[in-house]
């Protein structure tokens, strides 16, 4: 079965390292078919202070060329220009203008930000462990989640890591299925993809992103499923892909739906 990676990034952001041209050398040498760079989309120094969560603005055209140019390199591979988009709700003081937008082949949507707190952050973390932090967070993210999942004015062609509150795998106590209905309503409602993200098995949760029983929720909306690593090097561009198969198998999931060039969709039986 083709592998397919629509989630990367390099060391255009502050925490990824190795070029544009590396992650494409290893995605051919594993065999990928399709490989998606989807870089952070510039942050404001009010959000973003030390550029390291997102890509400096001055260097997005630098990022977009290496994307180009691997793109030329490798033309027995689909290589996707796109971008991972914060949303910010009323908070987000960029220009998004549809204009500055319309040059990326895919746009991730994700939520970072809990009412301008980067929740996932590890320098974060300790404020996780206040009293009834975890059930203040996870409900202000999967309302902040929902809303960029289901407004189809917005951007947005995959929402990325739906789960990633668990990150540190904190948990709220009450039972999350209300939560996730809601969010495969939404999802669904807004015509979005979502991910089954590999990177979570590297955290303190110790899964994929989405859950199981979220996916198998997301599943019985009708959302379509792609696949990313995450990678921030290029030795992850590869890494699991076959596992998250597996898991959308288990969920239900007949089939993966990948981005093409253009903003379009292509199926893959999961066989």
């Amino acid at each position: 079965m083709e592998l397919i990676n629509t989630h990367c990034h390099s060391r255009y952001c502050g925490h990824g390292e190795g070029e544009v041209a590396a992650y494409a050398d290893a995605a051919a040498a594993a065999g990928i078919t399709t490989l998606a760079f989807t870089e952070h989309y510039p942050l404001s120094s009010a959000f973003d202070p030390d550029a390291y969560l997102s890509v400096p603005k001055a260097d997005m055209r630098a990022y977009e060329q290496a994307v180009l140019d691997a793109r030329a390199t490798h033309d027995d591979m689909e290589i996707l220009l796109g971008i991972e988009l914060d949303y910010l709700a009323d908070t987000d003081d960029r220009d998004l203008a549809a204009a500055n937008l319309e040059r990326f082949d895919l746009i991730l949507g994700s939520v970072h930000f809990v009412d301008r707190w980067p929740f996932d952050d590890p320098a974060q973390r300790g404020v996780w462990e206040e009293p009834g932090a975890p059930e203040r967070i996870w409900s202000r993210y999967a309302e902040l989640w929902c809303e960029a999942a289901s407004d189809p004015s917005l951007p947005f062609d995959v929402m990325s890591h739906p789960d990633l509150p668990k990150k540190f795998a904190f948990y709220p106590q009450f039972p999350l299925d209300a939560l996730y209905q809601r969010m495969a309503e939404a999802a669904a409602a807004g015509g979005r993809m979502i991910e089954v993200n590999t990177s979570g098995t590297y955290y303190a949760c110790k899964e994929m992103f989405p859950a199981p029983q979220l996916l198998r929720a997301f599943c019985r909306a009708g959302v379509p499923c792609t696949v990313g690593t995450d990678a921030h090097t290029p030795a992850h561009v590869a890494r699991d892909i076959e596992r998250a198969y597996a898991l959308m198998r288990d969920a239900g999931y007949r089939q993966v739906t990948v981005a093409t060039l253009g903003g379009d969709r292509r199926v893959l039986a999961l066989d």
